[in-house]
């Protein structure tokens, strides 16, 4: 208790000090950091696309060559709540750098990696480069620019956490396709390069931080061991769980029962384990706070329909309509650039309009875009498809930054590295609920539309036997019976594929409009300020 007194206490004091500034330009320094978390995001979905040809190069299953994405995600999983305490431990801008240049090196090392087993490894290293780059830039952020610049700034970051994995497939598949699947690794290589030097003259942690750090230091700072090992072990196989449940049917898996029990195990005795250390690796204390924890639980879902739609109607564009790739790409392209035109309008809206509306309003346009997408059928057009992106997107928009401006209103400047890994778990975390969560009801929903569908398939319906007498004519003077028959069936199968893929758009859309009353649960926070509304 008496600790606890000593940590307000100190808080209360920092908080009375005036914000510390930086040496040079914000805006240079809110760019320069920018670029390697676009480059890290861009990494997590720019390899979907080169499985089949990496599979290939390396005579692996395409089922083994999902390893690629799983380990990245595992070791960036792991590493993003630690990330905090990793920056307090190290030094923030020592903490950054050493992240780039691990992701940097290790990007290279994927690009020449010999075997699968060697790809998987390098994926690991460069999954825990890649998970200390955006907690570390939005602390940065935070401490970077006063209070009423911070939407602006997170506008900035925002472009690219919500672009980049738009963008990722299209521009994977392309690289894929005109070159080799070792070069969507060779590319961050210059951009890493351009990172760690640019990083290196601008960056600086501040006088708080490295006074705090050294007086934890002098008082002999104990390393919470334990408490890495549980939430690696939590974190780690709830990855491995989300990631690979569909492929392996679930809890028929033996492996994905034993996985699911030691996540389930692992995070239960982090969660206890952490809330008695005096110096946890992850702060869950902030948790406390109303504002943080519902702005948590709202980034954790943006996490699940962001990637989730990402994932959805790439994929409806090719199987339903039979768009090629890049065409397919082209359809979510709009919405990026809708959303990079409208994100410094949201970062300027927030100095003059509560942040809890700002939220309000784009969960309404993202609910309201999702339940029109249950519009969709094999008729649609291009144009029709491409404007339901961009109505999502311009939801998107309205949540990313107001959701990080809401979280960190009444944190402690000392704990915004804290603070930002848990807010970064959250979205990746329900990134891969929501990828795990599609792929799922779409499996599972074909097969129950194909059932019904089926049935309606008999020669009493007279609306089966005018379909069955209309593909007749197109094998007409044909010596095989069966096409008719085999021509039904593939247009059955992409109806029951369609009313699989709404059925995603309506509990989407559903869920995400049933968390507008929760943001009114938030406190007030007073425009352009750092604190409450009086």
């Amino acid at each position: 208790m008496a600790s606890t007194t000593i940590v307000r206490e100190a808080d209360l004091e920092l908080a009375a000090q005036p914000q510390w500034r930086p040496k040079y330009n914000p805006w240079l320094i809110a760019l320069v950091v920018t670029l390697a978390s676009f480059m890290e995001v861009l990494d997590t979905s720019i390899a979907n696309v080169a499985l089949p040809h990496i599979a290939g190069g390396m005579s692996a299953t395409e089922d083994e060559a999902t390893w690629v994405l799983t380990s990245y995600l595992v070791s960036n999983a792991i590493i993003l709540p630690l990330s905090g305490w990793l920056s307090f431990l190290l030094g923030r801008k020592r903490f950054y750098m050493l992240c780039v240049l691990l992701f940097t090196v290790s990007s290279f090392l994927c690009g020449i990696a010999p075997t699968l087993g060697a790809l998987v490894f390098f994926r690991i290293l460069q999954g825990v480069g890649g998970g200390g780059l955006q907690p570390s830039e939005q602390a940065i952020l935070a401490d970077t620019f006063l209070p009423q610049q911070r939407g602006m700034a997170f506008a900035i970051y925002g472009i690219a956490v919500v672009t980049a994995p738009a963008i990722g497939p299209t521009l994977g598949g392309w690289i894929t396709d005109n070159f080799t699947w070792r070069w969507i690794f060779f590319i961050n290589i210059p951009v890493g390069i351009a990172s760690l030097l640019l990083s290196n003259f601008l960056l600086e942690d501040p006088p708080y931080l490295i006074k705090e750090r050294m007086q934890r230091i002098k008082s002999k700072l104990r390393v919470d061991y334990w408490g890495i090992i549980f939430i690696a072990i939590g974190l780690g196989f709830l990855q491995i769980v989300l990631d690979k449940g569909e492929r392996e049917d679930w809890w028929a898996s033996g492996f994905i029962r034993t996985c699911a029990i030691l996540s389930i195990a692992g995070l239960i005795i982090a969660v206890y384990w952490e809330l008695k250390q005096k110096n946890p690796v992850v702060d869950l204390s902030l948790l406390k706070d109303r504002n943080f924890g519902i702005a948590g639980l709202l980034m954790l879902m943006v996490g699940v329909v962001l990637l989730g739609s990402t994932v959805l109607i790439p994929q409806y564009m090719q199987l339903i309509m039979g768009y090629s790739a890049t065409q397919a790409g082209a359809v979510l392209s709009p919405g990026a650039i809708l959303i990079i035109l409208l994100l410094p309008m949201v970062g300027f809206l927030l100095s003059k309009v509560e942040s809890r509306w700002m939220i309000g309003v784009g969960l309404f346009i993202t609910s309201t875009a999702l339940i029109h997408m249950t519009n969709f059928d094999v008729f649609i057009d291009f144009k029709y498809a491409m404007l339901a992106r961009c109505w999502q997107a311009a939801g998107f928009a309205f949540l990313f930054v107001p959701i990080n401006t809401a979280a960190y209103a009444f944190v402690p400047r000392n704990k915004n590295n804290a603070a930002s890994g848990l807010i970064n778990l959250a979205r990746n975390v329900g990134g891969s609920v929501g990828i795990s969560l599609v792929t799922t009801i779409l499996t599972r929903r074909s097969q129950f539309h194909q059932a019904r569908l089926t049935e309606q398939a008999s020669a009493l319906n007279p609306n089966f036997q005018h379909a069955l007498n209309s593909a007749a004519q197109v094998f007409q003077g044909g010596s095989d019976a069966t096409g008719p028959y085999a021509l039904l069936l593939r247009n059955l199968q992409r109806q029951a594929a369609n009313l699989a893929y709404i059925d995603c758009f309506w509990l989407l859309g559903i869920v995400f409009g049933a968390l507008i009353p929760l943001v009114f649960f938030m406190k007030r926070v007073k425009p352009g300020t750092a604190g409450p509304a009086h």
